[in-house]
C-alpha cells in the first residue's frame, strides 16, 4: 500500500513539474515593478502632509494617554471601578495606534 502511495506521489510530483514549467513559458515576460516615484513638484508637499498627519495622531496619542490617566485616577478616588478599569483597557489602544504610526513607513515599505 505505501509503495503504491509513494508511486503515485511521484507522479504527481513530476506532472506537477511539467505544468509549472509550461505555465512559465505561457506567461512571458516578467510583469514590471518600478519604484515608486512622486509626480514633479509633489514630492515637498506630500511630505509636508504626511508631517502633519504624523504630528496630528501623535498629539491625539498623548491626549488619549493623558485623558486616560485621569479617568483613571478619578475612577480610583470617587471608588468608581468601572470608570478605572474602562481607562485601563483604552491604553492599549492608544499605544497600539501610536504604534502603527510610528512604524507606518516601515510597514508600506515591506510591501513595496
Amino acid at each position: 500500500m505505501q509503495a503504491i502511495l509513494l508511486h503515485d506521489l511521484a507522479v504527481h510530483a513530476v506532472a506537477v513539474a511539467g505544468h509549472l514549467r509550461a505555465a512559465r513559458a505561457l506567461a512571458g515576460p516578467p510583469v514590471p515593478n518600478p519604484a515608486p516615484a512622486a509626480p514633479p513638484g509633489l514630492s515637498s508637499a506630500a511630505n509636508t502632509i504626511l508631517g502633519w498627519g504624523k504630528w496630528t495622531v501623535l498629539v491625539c496619542g498623548v491626549g488619549g494617554l493623558l485623558i486616560s490617566g485621569g479617568k483613571m485616577a478619578v475612577g480610583h478616588f470617587q471608588s468608581r471601578s468601572t470608570m478605572a478599569a474602562e481607562a485601563a483597557g483604552s491604553i492599549p489602544m492608544v499605544l497600539l495606534g501610536l504604534s502603527l504610526v510610528a512604524a507606518s513607513a516601515g510597514i508600506v515599505t515591506v510591501f513595496l
